[in-house]
């Protein structure tokens, strides 16, 4: 009899909404109601009440943890914690409020497969709702949880938390992007609904939030159609004890899309040689199979001249490769985003230079609108440009591919990360520049 069991599913999640909406009491409640806080954490916490929490246990404290975030009240920094339960591990990120730090929630919530927005039920729909809701849609992320908050503070009414929903459901139709949404009413403070039915919401009968974190579908989130794996390393093990490894030559990186098969035909891009997988190296050893998003080994029949930063995909299912490329961008800095400005790109695996050609539109968060041919981005701004690289990329479009249709610009010099931005679709699978293959 095997006994094989399958792995426990992994969900990433992240918390967002504007300030004071109770997203760290969340996370506090979360991990104190599902019985994962350590006894020294709840030690701590005792410890604390006095200073912050008036006596009383401030559940916020788990995950604010620099001391200006607790003598402020509010988040700054992204806090990951992670905790798990029979059906499932988790891995949250909280994310702050504030508009100044929309670039610390890109961060947060850029490998999210679901974001939690907060909404408080006194103040309803607010600017950064809308803004966190439209960047989880660019972010790509296919589940959303709108959790209407602090529902003991508008008497329970289930008036006020429909009037919050069709708010919502009115401009969820422009981002046209989730897979699937929830409306949840909650008491972060008071653990309504988080993990336990509340008794004062009899007039709600969905899931409470950590059963639907539990039971959401996320197996088939990931991209496993089209092989993408970037060349992070050529591992060339050099042991002088190991005579079996003097010739060992694989290439090793993460698996950003599709799943590898020994024997299986690949093409190695840029420069388009074809060859089969001989061995699939993982953790555990060699395997036959591997899938996105593990991190393995590659050894190939071929001895061929691959370096970090190519990409060895699929023959029969081509991304894009060009220096002329167009998408999104959250611009994160202070200083504002003009044509012309030169920065370094990073893409997967490599690093490359490249120039903002052109400013297309920017995106209007009240209306959702593109205003078209703006002067420059600003901080938290988020727009849509064109770029020429220094040498062609790689790519897919980000709703294809979130691993290979991502990047970051970087200032040089200063070496700050000024922008995340999601690459629209090629216009044309890739053409290669060279028709020999390895046969």
């Amino acid at each position: 009899m095997s006994t094989h069991t399958r792995p426990v599913e992994i969900l990433r999640f992240n918390t967002c909404g504007s300030v004071d909406d109770g997203k760290s009491t969340l996370i506090g409640r979360l991990l104190y109601d599902s019985k994962n806080l350590m006894e020294d954490q709840l030690e701590a916490l005792q410890r604390s009440a006095d200073l912050t929490g008036g006596g009383q246990v401030n559940l916020a404290n788990i995950t604010d943890g620099l001391r200006a975030e607790r003598e402020q009240g509010i988040t700054i920094d992204v806090a990951y914690r992670y905790f798990a339960t029979p059906r499932r591990r988790f891995i949250v990120a909280d994310t702050p409020g504030h508009v100044q730090y929309t670039r610390n929630m890109v961060t947060g919530a850029s490998t999210a497969n679901l974001s939690v927005v907060l909404v408080d039920a006194r103040q309803g729909v607010t600017e950064q709702t809308r803004r966190h809701a439209c960047i989880a849609a660019l972010l790509g992320i296919p589940h959303i949880v709108f959790a209407v908050n602090k529902m003991d503070l508008v008497e329970w009414s289930e008036r006020r938390f429909l009037a919050i929903r069709a708010e919502i459901e009115a401009f969820l139709p422009k981002l046209d992007a989730f897979r699937d949404v929830k409306f949840i009413p909650i008491s972060a403070l008071h653990g309504d609904n988080v993990v336990d039915p509340s008794p004062r919401t009899p007039w709600y009968e969905g899931p409470t939030l950590l059963r639907h974190l539990e039971t959401v579908h996320i197996a088939s989130d990931w991209n496993l159609t089209a092989l993408r794996f970037p060349v992070q390393w050529v591992n060339r093990p050099h042991r002088p004890t190991d005579s079996a490894l003097h010739d060992f030559r694989g290439f090793s990186g993460q698996l950003a899309g599709g799943i590898v098969r020994t024997g299986q035909w690949v093409l190695v891009l840029p420069s388009g040689w074809k060859t089969t997988v001989r061995e699939i190296w993982t953790p555990e050893g060699i395997e036959a199979e591997a899938f996105c998003p593990q991190s393995v080994t590659l050894v190939l029949e071929h001895d061929l001249d691959i370096s970090r930063g190519d990409m060895i995909v699929s023959p029969d299912q081509l991304p894009g490769m060009s220096q002329e490329i167009q998408g999104r961008v959250c611009w994160m800095h202070p200083k504002p985003l003009i044509a012309g400005r030169k920065f370094l790109l990073k893409h997967t695996t490599q690093t490359v230079q490249a120039v903002v050609t052109s400013l297309e539109s920017r995106l209007d968060i009240a209306t959702f609108e593109a205003e078209p041919g703006p002067s420059e981005l600003g901080l938290n701004d988020i727009g849509e440009v064109r770029l020429r690289t220094s040498r062609p990329l790689i790519y897919d479009g980000y709703g294809f591919n979130r691993m290979t249709g991502s990047f970051i610009l970087i200032e040089p010099g200063t070496n700050a990360t000024v922008a995340a931005g999601m690459l629209r679709s090629p216009s044309e699978p890739a053409r290669l520049e060279y028709t020999d293959f390895a046969i």
